[in-house]
């Protein structure tokens, strides 16, 4: 059987068409999309009323505004669940090799689903935001800062979600995928995003001090409450880089091995 080349023109063209399959497929599972988009949203609203009143002390102002920017990264952190459980469903149903023998971007597939969970994402990330500055979120930053924090929040969920492709293409099956991604979906947790590393035990603190979503969340923190960012948004890119640059090449290199 010969192969194709896919020009780029025909690579982005496959790439819409798979963005395209993933979004009816979302609508397809409500429930999953509920668990993913809502859920945060639903918790920032927990542990603000619920948690507050006890936690604001560590805040050092108004608790929704030190809550809210943290809390928007539990939507990259969950989609991990989604976009590895969707690989793995393909995978178990022979979508992948039904794909392979078709002439289009080997590659399309694997990247449709990156796209399909940003724009999944960045929705939950919207609506996060308005249900926040209804219930007293009020954020310091101009339009450039704005635009910052939306690119922070793009490169975060792009980084993960290729980082989720690989767990869910290692996964065999997809129950087995939507635990692999668990820790991950705790690492906003386990950092600064509810209180200060400051209040935490020692080996808590050293572990949510060097882990990713912490630096990320200072950055998106000091981008839209004005706090100081210092050291913690080159770390923030360093973090994407690395996580989307394995991630990316992870994914390729058991594609292939799979699909070969």
């Amino acid at each position: 059987m010969s192969v194709q080349t896919a020009t780029p023109s025909s690579a982005f063209a496959d790439t819409l068409t798979m963005l395209r399959r993933n979004m009816i497929h979302a609508k397809r599972y409500p429930s999953m999309v509920f668990g993913i988009l809502v859920m945060p949203t639903v918790l920032l609203l927990v542990f603000n009323y619920v948690f507050g009143g006890a936690l604001e002390k560590s805040s050092g102002g108004e608790y929704i505004d030190y809550l809210a920017p943290g809390m928007l990264l539990l939507l990259p952190a969950y989609m991990t669940v989604s976009v590895a459980v969707s690989i793995a469903t393909d995978k178990s149903k022979g979508i992948v090799n039904r794909f392979r023998v078709m002439a289009i971007s080997q590659s399309a597939m694997l990247t449709g689903h990156v796209l399909g969970a940003l724009v999944q994402a960045l929705g939950g990330m919207a609506m996060m935001t308005g249900v926040a500055l209804l219930i007293g979120f009020r954020p310091d930053a101009g339009l450039v800062e704005w635009i910052a924090a939306l690119g922070l929040l793009t490169l975060v969920t792009f980084a993960f979600s290729w980082l989720a492709i690989a767990l869910g293409l290692l996964s065999p099956t997809p129950e087995s995928a939507s635990n692999t991604p668990f820790p991950i979906v705790m690492m906003p947790f386990l950092g600064s995003g509810l209180v200060s590393t400051d209040t935490m035990p020692v080996g808590l603190r050293q572990f949510a001090e060097y882990q990713p979503f912490t630096p990320i969340t200072e950055t998106l923190r000091g981008l839209l409450m004005g706090t100081e960012i210092g050291a913690n948004g080159w770390v923030s890119l360093g973090w994407c880089a690395v996580i989307a640059g394995g991630g990316y090449f992870w994914s390729k290199s058991i594609f292939r091995k799979q699909t070969a």
